[in-house]
């Protein structure tokens, strides 16, 4: 991932100098497993432990004439440990080193993405406390339905980073902290199964059940996928944000810092470019997960076509979905909500949001429901042409008084036409989000 969309601490993870560290510990803890069997002297796993060292740019300087980035690290780190290097990697193949070492960066990486999503939680839980009564209209398909709270949105929001916790944390769990160091096939005919049950213990991941070399890739195909959907959800997220930030519409709208500028050619604009950013980039961390899927099938028990592909998706997801749950934070934190635009959005319609209430009203009166939804459309409908065609004209609740087909009174009508009643019972929805913890 380039510079612009990286934070350092996650960056620092997928540097070379963090993997060649993880695999620096890994070959060390598995010399003294073997110095643990008595298959190596102990005294020379003493020795490889105090001197194990690495350089990145040797490493790399050697690769280029080995072709072969395990081989390059082993040659550097014997050039440092000396004659008990020959002890270093043994009855090892160079997937047990980075396989194992991939998983533990995946362990360390989605830590971060854990925290992330839990931050950006309790923000949305706090704002949607804060906003449980703010008046707004609802939509569906865009279209005004029935009036909500806003803070309705901000606790839709918050259930859905809960959701994407708990995979994440399951993902952990069930696809990134595994570890194996079986042999050339995962058959063991060279180490003892006590040097990956070590190694895994001291790094926190947990043997391979039976891998054939390689730590099989649905594991990391659904690392993938988990940190697609999670990044699907930041996108919805901020594909509200965006459509609420609308000129037309303009009930909330992203942080403008002091000094920014909106456009090079029409300095009136302030655009939700952050909110984009974050859209942007999940189409990103989505289409890697497709990778992954492809990185599922290898030849036999193992070939090396996940690998070069891995290499760019896995950093670049969990660098960018790193980058946009932060913009998120930010934007979600520092919104700006316009409760007026609210308000007068709700009435923009003249009453037309009221129709569910004015059917129920008229089946409770008695009229069969096919009659009484033609009495509400109808006089609906007059609204709506009115409202379309930017004409003067009778309110909804108006036009029903006037209609000698509608049996309900004026008490009724007031009644109908109160946005409240529609959030009687909403006082639900912030109980439960109160078990709703990040």
């Amino acid at each position: 991932m380039i510079p612009r969309y990286s934070r350092p601490e996650m960056a620092r993870i997928w540097e070379l100098e963090n993997k060649f560290e993880i695999w620096r510990q890994i070959e060390v803890l598995a010399c003294e497993a073997q110095a643990e069997l008595g298959v190596i002297p102990r005294e020379a796993a003493a020795e490889i432990r105090a001197k194990a060292a690495f350089e990145v740019e040797r490493i790399e300087e050697l690769e280029a004439t080995l072709n072969h980035d395990v081989i390059a690290f082993l040659t550097n780190m014997a050039e440092h440990i000396g004659e008990p290097s020959k002890y270093v990697h043994y009855g090892m193949t160079s997937s047990d080193l980075g396989d194992t070492a991939l998983c533990y960066q995946m362990t360390q990486a989605i830590d971060i993405i854990i925290e992330d999503v839990r931050r950006l939680g309790r923000i949305c839980v706090r704002r949607a406390l804060q906003t449980r009564g703010m008046l707004c209209v609802g939509r569906t398909h865009g279209v005004h339905a029935e009036p909500m709270t806003f803070g309705m949105k901000f606790a839709s929001w918050a259930w859905m980073l809960k959701r994407a916790e708990r995979r994440l944390l399951a993902t952990r769990e069930y696809s990134c902290a595994w570890g194996a160091i079986s042999g050339a096939v995962g058959s063991y005919s060279n180490i003892d199964p006590f040097v990956e049950a070590y190694v895994c213990e001291h790094l926190g991941l947990t043997p391979d059940p039976l891998s054939t070399q390689v730590i099989a890739r649905d594991r990391h195909a659904h690392v993938l996928a988990v940190l697609a959907t999670v990044a699907a959800t930041a996108e919805a997220i901020a594909t509200e944000i965006r459509a609420l930030q609308k000129t037309d519409t303009l009930e909330a709208e992203e942080p403008f810092a002091e000094g920014q500028k909106g456009s090079s050619a029409m300095p009136h604009k302030r655009n939700p470019i952050v909110a984009e950013r974050v859209c942007g980039l999940a189409r990103v961390v989505k289409a890697n997960a497709q990778v992954g899927f492809d990185n599922v099938a290898l030849w036999h028990e193992r070939d090396i076509s996940h690998s070069s592909a891995e290499r760019v998706v896995l950093a670049d997801s969990f660098i960018a979905l790193d980058y946009l749950l932060g913009k998120l934070e930010w934007i979600v934190e520092g919104m700006v909500l316009y409760p007026e635009r609210m308000r007068a959005n709700l009435e923009a319609t003249r009453g037309l949001i009221y129709s569910s209430r004015v059917l129920l009203a008229l089946v409770d009166a008695g009229m069969l429901r096919e009659d009484a939804y033609a009495v509400v459309q109808r006089n609906a409908m007059v609204v709506w042409d009115d409202i379309q065609r930017s004409r003067s004209g009778a309110s909804f609740r108006e036009l029903l008084e006037a209609d000698a087909d509608c049996a309900l009174t004026r008490d009724d009508l007031d009644a109908i036409f109160d946005p409240w009643a529609f959030l009687a019972r909403s006082g639900v929805l912030f109980e439960r989000l109160e078990a709703c913890s990040f």
